[in-house]
């Protein structure tokens, strides 16, 4: 995926460049079509990162959980009532 992005990235930055020293082109129009390209790569990547993220949230919930019972964690030994 990170090979994907890269390629991305070289390829909007090229155009942008392109955009930028072309007779007709502005530098605010390589600016705009970089962001404009920029923007489906961010939104690729994150969904791509979502397994990633979800994987990470139950690890942690694991951790905190590690017999996976779902109960509070309590002492090993019932307290002991005291008789007055």
């Amino acid at each position: 995926m990170l090979a994907v992005a890269l390629g991305w990235l070289f390829v909007v930055a090229v155009y942008a460049l392109a955009h930028a020293t072309a007779p007709g082109g502005t530098v605010l129009g390589a600016l705009l079509a970089l962001v404009i390209g920029l923007a489906p790569l961010g939104v690729v990547l994150y969904i791509a990162q979502m397994a990633a993220r979800r994987r990470a949230r139950r690890t942690a919930a694991s951790a905190a959980d590690p017999d996976r019972s779902g109960h509070a964690p309590g002492g090993a030994v019932a307290s002991v009532r005291e008789e007055a």
